[in-house]
């Protein structure tokens, strides 16, 4: 298979078969044929990201996700983020996540600042 810039529809459906049937024969990462595989995927991934792209989580969602992942509760925000009225208000987002806020999470939960800012 010959690598080029994927344009269209078809192509796309050709670029994910031809890697499938590579997968298939557990070609190694490392040999000539590996490197084409990665080369394709790369160019697979670049036409999906302009023409499926993935909209970003809302903040407030994924501070909760984050959240239940570690373990953690409202409660366990109360004098870091305000009173256990406005951290409730602000996860049930009826208060506003401030830039300040933001700031606390994406330090405190490792959230990346274009979820938070989105």
């Amino acid at each position: 298979m010959e690598l080029k810039i994927i344009k269209t529809q078809k192509q796309y459906q050709q670029y994910l078969d031809w890697v499938d049937k590579q997968f298939d024969k557990k070609v190694p990462p490392h040999s000539p044929l590996g490197e084409k595989v990665q080369v394709a995927l790369l160019l697979i991934q670049q036409y999906e990201d302009r023409h499926y792209p993935v909209p970003l989580p809302d903040p407030i969602d994924a501070i909760k996700l984050k959240m239940q992942d570690l373990g953690l509760k409202n409660k366990d925000w109360v004098g870091k983020v305000g009173s256990k009225g406005y951290v409730s208000a602000l996860l049930n987002k009826r208060k506003p996540l401030t830039l300040e806020l933001a700031r606390l999470f994406h330090r405190e939960l490792r959230i990346p600042a274009e979820v938070l800012l989105s």
